[in-house]
């Protein structure tokens, strides 16, 4: 599994890092993805961070 973000759409609402705080956080009012690449165990909350955003702005691939 891949985290694609596209800042571009990403209004650092923080849904995702509340949903998934190992794989994001806000530093400086910026989005970081902490692990591009998460294990599969993560998938759940990354989903599920991905469902939250206001923007979709968080994309999975594969």
């Amino acid at each position: 599994m891949r985290v694609v973000v596209d800042y571009d759409r990403c209004i650092n609402s923080g849904s995702c890092t509340r949903a998934a705080p190992t794989v994001f956080e806000i530093r400086h009012d910026q989005l970081v993805v902490l692990q591009e690449e998460p294990p599969e165990e993560l998938r759940a909350e990354v989903e599920e961070a991905a469902d939250f955003c206001p923007t979709a702005a968080i994309r999975i691939e594969g």
